[in-house]
């Protein structure tokens, strides 16, 4: 039979050798046992796959893989990912690579239609066998002209979150990038939760420029309608060893806050590991939330310093120092984020704490003398709170702040400065839970006495609800109320206990919404001369009051003044002054919203003797400044003062041990007690 011109010839020395292999697989093929062949057959069918999947690649048009490449990226990103230029692979290598161009990834459905990137070309190349290993490592990332934009809206909702609202089990790195390079990068941010508004140029380069410069971030904006600077530097991003740190300085610049850092990455890019040593000063350490979402409280103008490290989730400044308005302020502090709030813990002090820099916390200012540390808005809350001579802060509390961070810090004054108070050292301890804020315990430290108890701020609810609780024990009259030029008008022990709970979304309303009572008590005493001088009316006149054999100088049995507040107004339910021969008692108010008070004492002789007409003294005016004066055309006749002992010192017994359980068996208020028993008064 003729052969086919088209088939064509083997020849016959290979068709031999093709024979003799043949009959010699069929001679072993015949040898196996039955596993032996399921294993020979599945051996040669491997090889089979191998062999074709080989075939298919060498001869594939990458370019029809975009389409299937894109739809994976997108379901991993969880928005549209498209590969719209040509790709190139080169697959067979121990260092594969692979070139898109014209790379665009979208923004998700609720930010509409926009590109979150988009590059013009973007070159990968890896290493082969530490894949086989499942380790990524980037021998090459080249981007040419990437454009970054990215979005947050007010609702939180950020176009950066690649997870789909799930929260990230490790924060992100990148893998190790031996050759990195980027082409005329631009990144832009628009933050509304921030307030941040961010345009600026990104470049990598592969060699150091004239200012010893590889990398570079930087470009300008506004945040929190403040100039905003930003500027990232390292050194160039080639050859970079996993096991050696890469340095960077940045710079940021936000109105009056700047902050600057000298630090390095420990492994590069793995940005959940870094240390730098760090910089900062600004007008209120408040304003940093804009920059770090860490809600800190208002203060002074600060500068501080210190060492910041990232460790995973955890945040931590150690060696912290510096100053905050006129105290110095030392320790450390660190802040676990990826829950549901971050949580802050630090241990502060300071050696010397200026008492008036704590008025920033409340909403007020500091002291706008000369030499003292105040920012320009802070002065303005001074100048108008001085106008109108208030006392309480009526600033707004931030109450989404409060909400959106836990705390628990410890905070200690080794001394106070304090001119116009007698106070030694103080400490804290601060604990914030979901929005309630407890200051527990609670301690100020006097020359004679201290300030002790606590104070809540709770703003889980829709109008937050301040309550305190605070006790002092222990101090003297003649350290708190000093006369000027010297002397002592007034001498004796002093406790006293406020409890009050109010709402209000600053110090102003919570207190003009107050419950609660306020007593305090002097349990013996004297008064003298030069406290006539300090009031600027005769008390011997008003009172009544006899000197005692020391010239000048009158005993004080017991002074009491308790106070039922009520929705911001604070009446008094006794005021009650006992010198032994003359019995002086009051009534009157404080008004708490509109921070004003009205008093009238009047004092009534125990038995008859031959004084001139008691004047009743009045109280009148602001809290910061009120008159005092004699009633002159109100005298008050002798007379008995059973049925007022009766009718007016009987709650003493129920009174003192609301301030200290120990004051009803003083010898001196236990007296006056006694005394008011022994002319018809209840007993208890």
């Amino acid at each position: 039979m003729p052969s086919d011109p088209q088939t064509p010839r083997v020849p016959a020395r290979l068709g031999a050798a093709l024979r003799q292999t043949a009959s010699g697989v069929a001679q072993g093929w015949r040898g196996l046992s039955g596993p032996e062949r399921a294993l020979a057959w599945t051996a040669g069918g491997l090889a089979c796959l191998i062999a074709l999947v080989v075939l298919v690649l060498s001869l594939l048009d990458w370019n029809m893989a975009r389409g299937p490449i894109g739809r994976m990226a997108s379901a991993r990103l969880h928005r549209p990912v498209t590969l719209e230029g040509p790709l190139k692979v080169r697959l067979w290598s121990l260092k594969p690579s692979a070139t898109i161009d014209q790379l665009r990834v979208g923004d998700p459905a609720w930010a509409g239609p926009g590109a979150m990137a988009t590059i013009r070309r973007l070159t990968v190349q890896i290493k082969l066998l530490p894949l086989l290993r499942g380790q990524v490592v980037l021998l090459k990332l080249e981007a040419d002209r990437p454009d970054v934009r990215l979005l947050r809206d007010a609702k939180g909702r950020a176009t950066w979150d690649l997870t789909d609202g799930a929260r990230p089990a490790t924060p992100f790195h990148m893998p190790p990038v031996a050759h990195f390079q980027i082409t005329e990068g631009r990144l832009s941010i628009t933050d509304a939760v921030r307030k941040l508004a961010f345009s600026g140029a990104v470049s990598a380069n592969e060699r150091l420029d004239d200012a010893n410069r590889g990398f570079q971030l930087t470009g300008d904006g506004r945040l929190n309608n403040n100039p905003f600077q930003l500027r990232i530097t390292g050194g160039p991003l080639l050859n970079v060893r996993a096991d050696r740190p890469y340095p960077f300085h940045a710079d940021v610049r936000a109105g009056p806050t700047r902050l600057a850092a000298d630090g390095e990455v420990a492994k590069p890019f793995d940005f959940a590991r870094f240390s730098m040593a760090l910089k900062a000063r600004g007008a209120d350490l408040s304003d940093l939330y804009d920059l770090t979402g860490v809600a800190l409280p208002n203060t002074p103008p600060y500068a501080l310093s210190g060492r910041l490290e990232r460790q995973g989730k955890l945040i931590s400044i150690t060696g912290l120092n510096g100053r905050v308005g006129d105290s110095d302020l030392a320790g450390a502090l660190s802040v676990q984020v990826g829950g549901a709030r971050p949580m802050l813990k630090a241990d502060l002090s300071s050696r010397s704490l200026d008492f008036d820099d704590l008025a920033t916390l409340f909403g007020g200012a500091p002291a706008r003398g000369r030499g003292e540390t105040v920012s320009a808005a802070q002065q303005a809350i001074g100048r108008k709170m001085a106008a109108e001579r208030r006392l309480l802060p009526d600033t707004t509390l931030n109450v989404g702040k409060i909400r959106s961070i836990d705390a628990d810090v410890s905070f200690r004054a080794a001394s106070i400065h304090a001119p116009k108070l007698p106070l030694q050292s103080g400490a804290v301890r601060v604990r914030l839970d979901r929005g309630r804020l407890t200051a527990d315990p609670l301690t100020l430290q006097m020359t004679q006495g201290k300030v002790s108890g606590s104070a809540t701020l709770d703003a889980r609810g829709a109008t937050p609800i301040t309550t305190v609780d605070l006790r002092l024990t222990g101090a003297r009259l003649e350290q708190l109320i000093p006369i000027p030029g010297g002397g002592q008008p007034l001498t004796g022990a002093l406790v006293s206990r406020i409890r009050l709970r109010g709402a209000g979304d600053s110090v102003h309303r919570a207190a003009a919404h107050a419950d609660g009572e306020v007593v305090v008590v002097s349990p013996g005493g004297e008064i003298r001369e030069s406290f006539a001088e300090l009031l600027g009316v005769d008390v011997t006149k008003g009172l009544g009051l006899l000197w005692s054999k020391d010239k000048g100088v009158v005993p004080v049995r017991c002074a009491v003044a308790d106070f039922k507040a009520v929705n911001g107004r604070l009446t008094a339910n006794a005021i009650v002054f006992d010198t032994g021969p003359v019995l002086a008692t009051g009534k009157g108010w404080i008004d708490l919203d509109r921070e004003r008070m009205s008093f009238r004492v009047e004092g009534r002789p125990k038995e008859f003797r031959l004084v001139r007409a008691l004047i009743p003294i009045t109280v009148e005016g602001p809290i910061l400044g009120p008159k005092v004066k004699l009633d002159t055309g109100h005298a008050v006749a002798q007379g008995g003062v059973g049925l007022l002992l009766a009718s007016v010192v009987s709650p003493l017994a129920a009174i003192l041990p609301f301030v200290d359980p120990g004051l009803a068996k003083d010898a001196a208020c236990g007296a006056l007690i006694s005394d008011a028993r022994g002319q018809g008064a209840p007993r208890r």
